[in-house]
């Protein structure tokens, strides 16, 4: 759901004035769920009113990696009820349930480097199903739904403030990789799952080899980048109105499940619209996206969980309330960025923030691709992700030239 997100600078009037009708029109749906939730219990699977489950979640997942060549396993990994010697349960949970994450593995020959993928906000692990394949010939490749979306456990989100929203994801993925006996391995996180696989790796950097941030979120915070524009947004009734939603922690999901069995076809042309005809890259053929939006839908319509991190971790416009460029310094390992031509996300938050690395670092744009570049343009998205690991593929470690068509910045 990043089209709710995009940079705000440039188009920030339009499209949440078009959220703030959306919402609108979806008050009375909204209504009718809390009346259908009381009799969800009675009614057929078929006449829900959110016609979805984790069930749901993990056919539709099946069905979109069945068109991969690459054979994968999928799993639910146990993290247990709560962090060790804690004596908080998961995120304030009264519950002993244990929790879990869904994680889909494709090995690859043997020795080679370990690739561990971490989605964005509103998406789940296969958004990356275009690049699988093609990954899978270089890397032993891991992606996990992160916990409270996909097909990951969905506990009540009960966090009060940033640090504790930070703690829900930070922990929760090193209890993974402790179950996963990993260590050493290269993590790529993209949007908000880039700030989350940088949090990780301030705090635990002895595990990872190679830091890969895609269109990262939280490198800028509002008071660098407060647009006139978005200023002037704010002030404005519905600027008002949107701001109050954000600070209430309403999402773009939220509208999805009000409008209920409507939800599919609205998600329907959003990625039709987002990765369909106007897509600056490579087009999704018919099943990809036929399997694609029936896996989105599922995703975003199933319980709220990690979504509403969002307005812990972002203030009004997606500007970080605790900005990675303030932790630049304290950088340990080595990192690439990579952001297409077209990402509404600004690069020049990682430039600042290089200047202060004390770690290798580059940026490379790719072209024809947007926020969702690994979808939009894979096999250049490839290249650069290939490009950023090549010391770790190249048995000599001899370096490699830029591909043709990658820009460095």
């Amino acid at each position: 759901m990043s089209i709710l997100l995009r940079r705000l600078s440039k188009s920030s009037s339009i499209l949440l004035s078009k959220m703030a009708e959306e919402i609108a029109s979806s008050t009375t749906a909204g209504a009718a769920v809390a009346v259908a939730a009381k009799k969800r219990s009675l009614w057929p699977s078929l006449l829900r009113w959110i016609p979805t489950s984790t069930d749901h979640i993990i056919a539709a997942e099946k069905r979109l990696l069945s068109i991969l060549k690459t054979p994968y396993r999928q799993e639910q990994v146990n993290i247990g009820s709560g962090p060790p010697g804690s004596k908080t349960r998961w995120f304030r949970s009264t519950s002993d349930e244990p929790r879990f994450i869904n994680t889909v593995t494709f090995d690859s020959k043997e020795g080679s480097p370990t690739l561990v993928m971490v989605h964005g906000y509103g998406a789940s692990q296969g958004f990356f199903f275009r690049n699988f394949d093609a990954l899978a010939k270089h890397f032993k490749v891991i992606a996990i739904d992160q916990l409270g979306w996909g097909g990951s456990s969905r506990p009540d989100f009960t966090c009060q403030s940033t640090e504790e929203t930070e703690a829900w994801f930070i922990d929760s993925f090193e209890e993974w990789r402790k179950a996963q006996n990993l260590t050493n391995f290269i993590l790529l996180g993209h949007s908000f799952g880039g700030y989350v696989a940088s949090k990780y790796a301030l705090k635990h950097p002895e595990h990872i080899r190679q830091l890969i941030l895609v269109g990262p979120a939280g490198f800028s915070s509002e008071e660098q980048h407060m647009s006139e524009r978005l200023t002037q947004f704010k002030a404005t009734w519905k600027g008002a109105v949107i701001n109050h939603l954000w600070e209430s922690n309403f999402t773009p999901q939220k509208i999805i499940r009000g409008l209920g069995p409507l939800g599919p076809n609205i998600v329907r042309k959003y990625t039709s619209a987002r990765f369909g005809s106007y897509s600056t890259g490579e087009v999704l053929t018919e099943d990809e996206s036929k399997l694609f939006t029936d896996y989105v839908y599922h995703t975003l319509a199933a319980k709220a969980s990690g979504e509403l991190c969002l307005k812990h971790i972002f203030s009004f416009g997606a500007f970080a309330r605790m900005p990675l460029l303030h932790c630049a310094s304290d950088w340990k390992v080595p990192t690439t960025f990579i952001y297409g031509f077209q990402d509404w996300m600004d690069y020049t938050g990682a430039q600042e923030a290089r200047k202060q690395m004390k770690v290798p670092c580059e940026i490379i744009r790719v072209p024809q691709g947007g926020h969702f570049v690994f979808i939009d343009n894979p096999a250049a998205f490839h290249s650069a992700v290939h490009y950023a690991c090549h010391k770790l593929l190249s048995p000599d470690g001899e370096s490699e030239s830029l591909p043709e068509g990658l820009e460095s910045v």
